[in-house]
């Protein structure tokens, strides 16, 4: 398994039909005492994975929160929201069909965000994200993306699938900054910047 990083650049997509984007992470009790602690591990939090679909330098659609088929043909899909980060495995996916994404999108960027109010990173660990080749019906892991998530920062620009002629390129954003939770406008202006 490879780890991809910012520095690698742009990963060629070549022969990848279907790509999809898991993050996963657990709760944490952080410095809270036992009963405090066993609570905030008990509810868990609230984390979000979210794929914004973009018309040269402007978001058009996004998928994740309450919207799971943005595009309307399958193109962009989102597993569902995650509430509290239990269970085992991905706890929010994102697939991408090549061959149905619109002409008009150039670019689909990946944010991991605690967007509702009251999340953070700080409130999670393990946190982390998977890429998967699902060309073929099966899904295959090929890499993981490990972001720096050390910043009081709720937003992380993850990965960027970008389309380069006729076929896509991914490359690792892995970039922090503030979005106004709950706030679906300042999430977008967000992903403009990366």
């Amino acid at each position: 398994m490879i780890t991809l990083t910012k520095e690698d650049g742009p990963a060629d997509l070549d022969g990848v039909t279907h790509l999809s984007i898991g993050a996963s992470w657990d709760a944490t009790a952080g410095s809270s005492g036992k009963l405090a602690g066993m609570v905030r591990r008990k509810v868990g939090t609230d984390l979000d994975l979210i794929g914004i679909a973009m018309q040269g330098a402007d978001p058009v659609r996004l998928a994740g929160l309450d919207s799971l088929d943005p595009l309307g043909n399958g193109s962009l899909v989102h597993s569902g929201d995650n509430q509290t980060g239990h269970g085992d495995g991905d706890d929010e996916v994102l697939t991408v069909d090549f061959a149905k994404v619109p002409g008009n999108i150039t670019a689909i960027v990946f944010v991991a965000a605690a967007f509702k109010k009251g999340s953070s990173f700080q409130k999670a660990r393990n946190i982390s994200f998977k890429v998967y080749d699902a060309t073929g019906g099966s899904s295959q892991q090929v890499a993981d993306i490990w972001p720096s998530l050390l910043s009081t920062d709720n937003g992380c620009a993850v990965a960027k699938a970008m389309r380069v002629g006729n076929g896509w390129k991914l490359q690792v954003v892995n970039e922090t900054g503030k979005i106004k939770q709950g706030d679906e406008q300042s999430l977008m202006r967000f992903a403009i910047s990366k």
